[in-house]
C-alpha cells in the first residue's frame, strides 16, 4: 500500500520517517511536484489535520495522513496552539521561542504540553490519532538540537530540554511518538506490515 505524508516541513518529516517501519511505502509531495502552500484555515489541530490529509488524498489519490503539532502553554491562555509555527509573524522559530520568553517573563506557572494530531484520509474514511506529552517552559533556550520550541521545553521527568536530548529518546516520549504509536497500530491491523 502506497501511502502519502502530507508536509513541507522537512524537519517533521525526518522526524516522522525515524519513526516509521523502513519497508512502508511512503510518498512525500515531492514525489507529486508539489511545492505550493496549503492554507490551514482550521481552528482546531484536528481541524488542520484534516486540511492537509483532504489535500494530500485528493492531490495523489492514494491514503494520506498529515500531522498538526503544537505547544500549548496555560498560562499564555493555550498560545501558541495552532499558531505555534507562525506566532511571531515573521516564520522564524527563534523569534517565536523569543516572543514565549518574553510572554512568559515573570510567570511562575510554567505548565505546557506539545500536541500532535495525525489524521488519515482514505475515500471516504477519516481518523485521527492524537498524542500529548506535558512538561514545562524554560526560563531561557537549553540546547541545540531539535527544531521549533524543543529548546525551551522540558518534559515531565527530565531535566533537559528536548534540544538537550538525543534524537532516538525524543523519538521514544514526544507526542509526536505517541501519535504514530496509535497510527502504526491502525496501519498494521489494516495492512500488516513488518517492523
Amino acid at each position: 500500500m502506497e501511502i502519502l505524508l502530507a508536509t513541507q516541513n522537512t524537519h517533521k518529516k525526518d522526524e516522522i520517517l525515524a519513526m516509521l517501519p523502513s519497508n512502508l511505502n511512503l510518498k512525500t509531495f515531492n514525489d507529486y511536484n508539489f511545492e505550493g502552500d496549503i492554507e490551514e484555515t482550521g481552528l482546531t489541530f484536528e481541524e488542520n489535520a484534516f486540511i492537509k490529509a483532504k489535500f494530500g488524498y485528493d492531490l495523489s489519490g492514494i491514503p494520506c495522513f498529515a500531522d498538526d503539532s503544537g505547544l500549548v502553554i496555560e498560562a499564555l491562555n493555550g498560545e501558541p496552539g495552532i499558531y505555534s509555527a507562525r506566532y511571531a509573524g515573521t516564520g522564524s522559530f527563534d523569534d517565536n521561542i523569543a516572543k514565549v520568553l518574553s510572554n512568559m517573563k515573570n510567570i511562575t506557572d510554567r505548565k505546557a504540553y506539545f500536541i500532535s494530531v495525525i489524521c488519515w484520509v482514505n475515500n471516504k474514511e477519516v481518523r485521527y490519532f492524537e498524542g500529548r506529552v506535558y512538561g514545562t517552559i524554560s526560563n531561557s533556550i537549553l540546547g541545540k538540537h531539535g527544531f521549533g520550541y524543543d529548546p525551551i521545553f522540558v518534559p515531565e521527568g527530565y531535566s533537559n530540554s528536548f534540544a538537550e536530548i538525543s534524537a532516538d529518546e525524543k523519538n521514544r516520549i514526544s507526542h509526536r511518538a505517541l501519535a504514530l504509536d496509535q497510527f502504526k497500530k491502525f496501519i498494521n491491523e489494516n495492512n500488516p506490515i513488518q517492523n
